[in-house]
């Protein structure tokens, strides 16, 4: 069977996969099924506090998820897709365990085919976190991957850096990573 078809069939049962994106590889799961996004957090052994992203395929599906103004458009069809996480207010449909408390959701738009294939098929957002134990180096190889899963869709060697964190809700960058000095340069015009 296909590889991403096989993990398409691993999340429809609340399954947990291991997927490549331009940066790292992530730990996915239905972004829509709390009982998946719990598995989530006891396989990463995270603080259910600590708020989880998810990967949208496309603009439609992000904005079914978060809620979006024209700012955020503006920046989110500049950087996405690509290795960047957006924090925006999140809708009533996803699982509020997701935002840990805060209301906001980080979403990634991965610029990898894999991904966003996988995403594609189950036609709904999957976590997007690395595949790692909490406080552990994010994997960059299938080889490096601990973290407990059901299926592993094999990438090869991926780059590495993690993905720019971005407050659009503050216009903030919370976490520099790939491509941090484009993403400032763009606040700043904004402002």
């Amino acid at each position: 069977m296909d590889p991403i078809n096989r993990a398409v069939m691993v999340l429809r049962r609340d399954g947990i996969i291991v997927y490549p994106t331009e940066t790292v590889y992530g730990l996915g799961a239905d972004a829509l099924s709390e009982d998946a996004v719990i598995r989530v957090y006891e396989a990463k052994g995270r603080p259910l506090s600590k708020p989880i992203s998810v990967a949208v395929s496309d603009m439609d599906m992000l904005r079914a998820i978060a809620c979006v103004d024209d700012a955020a458009r503006a920046f989110i069809e500049r950087f996405l897709p690509g290795p960047v996480t957006v924090i925006l207010p999140a809708k009533s449909c996803l699982p509020a365990i997701l935002t840990g408390g805060t209301g906001l959701i980080g979403i990634r738009m991965p610029a990898h085919d894999a991904a966003i294939r996988i995403i594609e098929r189950l036609d709904a957002p999957i976590t997007a976190t690395s595949a790692n134990l909490a406080d552990e180096e994010p994997p960059t190889r299938p080889d490096r991957v601990y973290v407990p899963h059901d299926f592993l869709v094999d990438g090869g060697e991926l780059p590495g850096m993690p993905s720019t964190v971005v407050d659009l809700t503050t216009r903030r960058i919370l976490r520099k990573g790939k491509g941090w000095e484009d993403v400032e340069a763009f606040l700043r015009a904004l402002q």
